[in-house]
């Protein structure tokens, strides 16, 4: 059988209790990324996890250059209204654009928490909206850097080896992306659920201070927390540290339903 997703990169759901876990991948990433977190949460705290997978991702890169972000935010509201059909109350957790994404819909899904891990607060091109657009007609495909195609930013290199993401960046997307970025600095002082971000000290791809950035924005969250591993490239979730990152993803999430 020949399907459009990249084989062991589709979404997955994993039935629990009646609170409810999205988990929400990167740019250029899949649900795959997603897996390993959601099976500890899963197992640790009994919910119900569902890993989603954004529009043009997993499939070809060329449907990546068509989606706009705001068939992102349509792929995190499905999966939202998905996992309320089996679930009474759920938490964001997205890692980079899924971070991202999920910081921009907890100002409009009534969700408990969010997690975000190494989510971006601007792309590191700091052209505008337009003209990244502009600049995508003549130039469709950007490369990533060469450590991160090669796996040089990672630790766990067992790791990478079964990593699976698009080979290079669509400029198209990149500025849905901006655009998308521009959305949640409008949106985090609207925030009003408890937030917890995770960033590496050694992420190449997002530097750190985007973490700051956000946590200065989020004026308005009842309990906001940041934490800094070490030891791990950008995709915390399947790099040497996920371990740790897990872990303080589930106790923020525990502490949140202690209180509540």
């Amino acid at each position: 059988m020949t399907t459009q997703t990249i084989p062991t990169t589709e979404p997955f759901f994993l039935p629990g209790g009646r609170t409810g876990i999205l988990l929400v991948h990167g740019f250029t990433g899949t649900p795959k990324e997603m897996r390993w977190m959601g099976e500890y949460l899963n197992r640790e705290l009994g919910f119900t996890c569902l890993g989603v997978r954004l529009a043009g991702h997993a499939t070809r890169i060329e449907d990546m250059v068509r989606s706009r972000w705001t068939d992102w935010t349509a792929s995190v509201e499905d999966g939202y209204n998905l996992l309320r059909c089996v679930t009474d109350s759920l938490y964001l957790v997205g890692l980079s654009m899924g971070g991202s994404l999920s910081l921009f819909m907890s100002a409009r899904l009534k969700v408990k928490g969010v997690v975000s891990m190494a989510a971006p607060y601007e792309i590191a091109d700091n052209h505008p909206v337009w003209q990244i657009k502009f600049m995508s007609r003549f130039q469709t495909y950007a490369p990533k850097e060469k450590e991160d195609e090669a796996g040089g930013s990672w630790l766990d290199k067992e790791a990478f080896k079964d990593h699976i993401s698009y080979p290079l960046n669509p400029l198209r997307s990149a500025a849905e992306l901006a655009a998308l970025l521009e959305k949640m600095h409008a949106v985090l002082p609207q925030i009003t659920v408890p937030v917890c971000l995770i960033h590496s000290r050694d992420d190449r791809s997002v530097p750190p201070e985007n973490m700051e950035r956000i946590y200065a924005g989020l004026v308005n969250a009842p309990d906001k927390s940041r934490h800094y591993v070490t030891g791990s490239g950008h995709v915390l979730t399947r790099d040497a540290a996920r371990g740790q990152v897990f872990e303080i993803a589930r106790d923020f999430i525990k502490r949140v339903e202690g209180q509540t």
